[in-house]
């Protein structure tokens, strides 16, 4: 099942390429690129990065990192940007 989001940019190609454009932009940006960079950094001390294992190293809320499943790493902030505390 579609979501209303994956919808609307599937039939908006304009709008698509607003978004594209400014995803773009953000994830350039100097606290994005550092973001990645740590987050890599701790993969690889940890010894997951790119064995597949299907592991991600995650932020928590206290500033901590955890490692923890891919899926729901990248799922926590699904429909509706709920953000569950771990």
């Amino acid at each position: 099942m579609a979501k209303k989001t994956s919808t609307y940019y599937k039939s908006n190609s304009k709008a698509r390429k607003k978004k594209a454009s400014y995803d773009t932009k953000y994830h350039k940006t100097a606290k994005r690129r550092a973001y990645r960079s740590e987050l890599n950094k701790e993969n690889r001390k940890r010894g997951t990065y790119g064995n597949g294992d299907g592991k991600d190293v995650s932020h928590t809320k206290r500033g901590t990192t955890v490692l923890e499943n891919q899926s729901k790493n990248r799922a926590r902030q699904g429909s509706g940007r709920k953000q569950k505390r771990k």
